[in-house]
């Protein structure tokens, strides 16, 4: 399975248009997904960004980039690409064990811009927990999960959190999250809300414009 990622920049005053835009043609778009052969495409938005997120079978096919050529002048007229998918860095990935019934899946999506130079130091530490993970196939919580960085500082970050293994985080789970958290912090800021709860700042919900229908 070929997972990809893009991001455009939105323009001034033209994010509640691309909302009405992505909403009103999703029928339009979910089509075009399916003669691509793309699947859990998704679109999502914090701030005056917006990414896309989508799937495909065929290693070997840039379906999403036929996707965003495919509207290359509806999205140009409210939103400047930033990163096209073929040049997203992947900069993690723990896929584990996928579910195909996306209702037994809630799904997680935040963004961070990285503070200058540490793109590699964001990598290298990513690395270590691939690298400790072994050959091991994770069943959950966190499955079909990818972090891509655009021009070496923007980060998105897709996830599926799987609902069976919901549960109030131990204090030695918390301790750790929180560890991981804050030194993250020295090598990049957050976009989206995701750990408020540590800092105590107020960021926006990351929030979804379009997913693809069926998933």
């Amino acid at each position: 399975m070929k997972r990809e990622s893009a991001m455009y920049r939105i323009k001034d005053s033209q994010k509640n248009t691309l909302i009405n835009v992505l909403w009103s043609g999703a029928r339009y778009i979910d089509e075009a997904c399916s003669r691509l052969g793309l699947k859990n495409v998704s679109a999502w938005s914090v701030g005056d960004f917006l990414y896309l997120y989508g799937e495909h079978e065929d290693e070997g096919t840039n379906g999403l980039t036929q996707l965003t050529d495919s509207f290359a002048d509806e999205l140009g007229s409210y939103a400047e690409l930033i990163s096209a998918p073929g040049d997203m860095r992947l900069m993690y990935h723990c896929i584990g064990v996928v579910r195909q019934d996306k209702r037994l899946i809630r799904r997680r999506v935040f963004a961070t811009v990285l503070k200058d130079g540490c793109a590699d130091e964001y990598y290298a530490r990513h690395k270590k927990l691939i690298d400790a993970r072994g050959d091991e196939v994770p069943d959950g919580p966190e499955t079909n999960f990818t972090i891509c960085c655009a021009l070496n500082k923007y980060i998105f970050g897709y996830c599926e959190l799987v609902k069976s293994y919901d549960h109030e985080p131990s204090e030695e789970e918390k301790a750790a999250t929180a560890a991981w958290e804050t030194r993250q912090l020295e090598i990049m800021d957050w976009l989206t809300d995701d750990v408020d709860w540590l800092t105590g700042e107020t960021h926006e919900k990351m929030k979804n414009l379009y997913q693809q229908t069926g998933y």
